[in-house]
């Protein structure tokens, strides 16, 4: 796990900006404390690298050199992430073509199978979370790809010098002279923002940074721009299930799901060094502990909670750890760690995330890095096989399916005329939209007239549209529930969660493993039927039932919390309101935000607070999407706001 960072010249000049590349590379020096600072170039291309090592400590250094036997130096890689087949590529490739290898690492087998097979024959046989850049001395080709699910990220910005790209925005923005960018913000994709809780890709909140998207690839050549290739194509061949939910055929598919999560997680534990498992009181979590401590029976599990009660599940967890043998750690999370860690967590954010589980996330990790080096964790597997609860809406819905479009246009204004909190207004209004309409994942806290009230530029044409209309377009023909799943996979998914979770571990120089979100195990959830999701009262049904021998039964049917905040409570008392609107009137924000309106929303929130915010009046993630950007526009824009910023704590070696 490390960072990767270039500069790819137009003009023949990146020996000249080698120093300044490797300057840029230490605001992201968490990624990589084993050691940084190495550098490689020629005329055209400057590249330097952190790394974190796990695999090979000693010899696979980056940037890496490989090639034939004719030309061993011809390609240099600079790699984030985990290749977790790469001892079965690396067999493969020498029994195939006769390469031969220098270190013990996963990075020469991306190298030697882009060489030999090609950047669209190596791509799909990589099992594993990546983002890389490969370049071809002969070919004078710069290859950069990431993974299909988004786990590792690759930002990049294009100005008439040249391309800068890292693993991390910051390092973009401190190239932005050297290639010649433009760092003006981007008012669209504020407004996606605001809508949506995070920034979708490909944008960033700067109009000229982008992000190469999850899944595609892209070649430059000096003085070209980058064009994104999709090579991940999800395609959800679905195999019906006969005889019911305990015929032969449905256990055979239970049965399946179990293997290959076993695989995913066997091929996850593959490290020089400890590994050890984020827990909370979930299925997800504790399948993926529970699987894992049969490979490492001193495993670790991690768990963090808050003293308040409903948002915790620190007693679950300890009972989940205790069921399966683990050693067991605990995190408690104030709201005095919770204030003073948000300037922090937005820095390393990059862009801002409007989710805050990313505050106990972040603890959490730095707990685990006093242990482990590498844990594995549960992400992924609510979007694979059905999960949220939002995915039983088609059904509610399906009466509205068989109106005629004027009488649905007529429920739904039904429905605006009734009341905020109003019982039915919500299923009036929701029934009469298309699912491309209303569904749009998982962030829905404000409305136009919210957005109105808040957005000093907010413009009705750019709506969350923009980012699921060509999604969805890819789904046309699939059930209702797979075309939610599908849109989640390439939204929420890799704009909130994935995102946290990298930049939250990598802040702390934690490697995180996500073994659900493996092609393998993608490969056995996409072909299952609608009724082995949503069945029977309950979420994720078959791989509730594919875990019964697995996990402990007080979770196996236990409703999903994850890592809840009280975010609400917290900011109509004095753990945050004060902290909240001192934010906003030392904000410098006005071009963007009405503050006037953000200080209302607030007062609001706590004057109804007694009253347990009828109708429409908890306000909290609204407001909290509004401080986050208030933060982030603090530190990156008004260079007003200073995070203390730790240093890594770990061995340098270089």
């Amino acid at each position: 796990m490390c960072g990767l960072l270039g500069f790819l010249s137009a003009d023949s000049t990146a020996a000249a900006a080698v120093d300044t590349v490797t300057a840029a590379g230490r605001c992201m020096r968490h990624r990589g404390p084993d050691e940084f600072g190495r550098s490689w170039h020629d005329d055209d291309l400057a590249l330097a690298f952190n790394r974190l090592a796990f695999i090979d400590i000693e010899h696979a250094h980056q940037p890496l050199r490989w090639g034939p036997p004719e030309n061993p130096d011809r390609y240099v890689l600079t790699f984030n992430g985990e290749i977790y087949n790469y001892l079965e590529l690396r067999k493969q490739l020498a029994d195939e073509f006769g390469a031969t290898f220098r270190t013990e690492g996963d990075g020469e087998a991306i190298v030697a199978g882009l060489h030999h097979w090609g950047v669209d024959g190596v791509l799909p046989r990589l099992r594993g979370m990546f983002a890389f850049a490969v370049w071809d001395t002969e070919r004078r080709e710069l290859t950069v790809a990431r993974d299909a699910f988004g786990i590792k990220p690759l930002f990049y910005a294009t100005g008439s010098k040249g391309t800068a790209f890292s693993s991390e925005k910051k390092s973009v923005l401190q190239l932005a002279g050297v290639a010649d960018v433009d760092l003006e913000l981007d008012p669209r994709a504020i407004e996606h923002y605001t809508v949506l809780q995070y920034v979708p890709e490909t944008e960033t909140l700067h109009k000229h940074l982008r992000r190469l998207e999850s899944g595609t690839y892209a070649v430059l050549t000096p003085g070209g721009h980058v064009t994104g290739r999709r090579y991940f194509h999800p395609r959800y061949p679905v195999r019906p299930i006969s005889g019911g939910p305990d015929s032969a055929d449905a256990k055979a598919r239970y049965h399946e799901i179990a293997e290959v999560l076993r695989d995913s997680v066997k091929m996850h534990m593959r490290a020089d060094v400890t590994v050890g498992s984020f827990l909370s009181g979930g299925i997800d979590s504790t399948a993926i502990a529970a699987l894992a401590i049969q490979h490492n029976p001193d495993l670790i599990t991690i768990t963090t909670g808050f003293e308040r009660e409903g948002y915790s599940e620190v007693d679950v967890a300890a009972e989940s750890a205790d069921a399966i043998g683990a050693r067991h750690i605990v995190r408690v999370v104030s709201p005095e760690d919770f204030r003073n860690a948000i300037p922090a967590i937005v820095w390393y954010l990059d862009d801002p995330v409007a989710d805050p589980s990313l505050v106990p996330l972040y603890y959490l990790a730095k707990e685990a890095r006093k242990h482990v080096k590498v844990v594995l964790s549960g992400e992924g597997a609510d979007e694979l096989f059905g999960g949220y609860t939002i995915y039983r809406e088609p059904l509610s819905l399906a009466p509205f399916d068989k109106l005629p479009p004027w009488a649905r246009r007529l429920a739904g204004r039904a429905g605006d005329r009734l009341p905020e909190g109003q019982r039915g207004k919500s299923l009036l209004q929701r029934g009469s939209l298309r699912l491309e309409e209303r569904y749009y994942g998982n962030a829905r806290s404000f409305n136009d007239t919210q957005l109105r009230s808040v957005l000093t530029e907010f413009r009705p044409e750019w709506t969350h549209m923009d980012v699921t209309a060509p999604i969805y377009a890819q789904t046309r023909g699939l059930d209702p529930v797979a075309r939610m799943q599908h849109l989640d996979l390439f939204t929420w998914l890799r704009g909130d969660i994935l995102v946290k979770a990298d930049k939250m571990t990598m802040a702390n120089s934690l490697e995180l493993r996500v073994p659900f979100l493996d092609k393998e195990v993608f490969a056995v959830a996409e072909q299952l039927p609608v009724d082995a999701k949503i069945a029977h009262g309950t979420s994720k049904y078959a791989l509730r039932r594919a875990l019964e021998e697995i996990v402990p039964p007080h979770v196996l049917h236990r409703k999903k919390l994850g890592f809840p905040v009280p975010l609400r409570h917290w900011l109509a008392g004095p753990e945050l309101y004060d902290w909240a609107r001192e934010t906003i009137e030392q904000s410098q924000t006005e071009q963007w935000i009405d503050k006037p309106a953000v200080l209302a929303m607030l007062d609001e929130h706590r004057a109804k607070a007694p009253e347990g915010w009828p109708g429409g009046t908890d306000h909290s993630r609204r407001l909290w999407t509004v401080i986050v950007f208030m933060v982030w526009h603090g530190i990156f824009v008004e260079n007003r706001i200073h995070p203390t910023i730790e240093e890594p704590d770990y061995p340098v070696r270089l």
